[in-house]
């Protein structure tokens, strides 16, 4: 299953290729940290993800989608396999602040969640921050309801985890 999709907007979703692990935890690190003072575990953090994603890389049941407008990275997001059964976990969904309000990141969210049924799941799941408003109210308009919180302090700031699913 490919999901390669021009967009009507001014901007089109790929799959990944060589160099954008890297570059995904580059984003991530330097727009976290910038934006919520995020330290250096949650880089690390990202660079796990990122590197398990390649290492147990299954293309018929994960994918991880790049926006660009003509080369220029203004997003990404993963859909990775969950240890749940029939159950896939979305990951790193990032858009960058000169491309918020596009639909970057409905469109990245949405690519998810089409593959995922072409794939079989049966529910997504994801874990983000209640300080994350922008990413918090997309993945409501999509569907997703937010099941448990959880605060935590593990990059350094105080943080409210939230736990969401959709069920599909």
């Amino acid at each position: 299953m490919t999901y390669d999709k021009p967009s009507t907007k001014q901007f089109t979703l790929r799959t990944h290729q060589p160099g954008d692990m890297g570059y995904i935890s580059h984003r991530h690190a330097i727009i976290y940290e910038k934006q919520y003072n995020f330290n250096s575990r949650f880089e690390s953090l990202i660079s796990r993800i990122t590197a398990d994603f390649l290492d147990n890389f299954n293309s018929d049941l994960e994918r991880c989608w790049i926006a660009e407008n003509n080369g220029e990275f203004l997003g990404c997001i993963m859909l990775v396999c969950d240890k749940k059964p029939k159950t896939a976990k979305l990951r790193l969904l990032m858009v960058e602040e000169s491309a918020r309000g596009l639909g970057v990141g409905t469109a990245l969210i949405q690519a998810c969640i089409d593959f995922a049924r072409e794939a079989g799941y049966e529910h997504i799941d994801l874990w983000t921050q209640s300080v994350l408003e922008g990413a918090r109210r997309l993945y409501a308009r999509a569907g997703f309801k937010m099941i448990e919180t959880q605060p935590h302090s593990d990059w350094g700031v105080d943080l409210v985890g939230e736990f969401w699913s959709l069920k599909l």
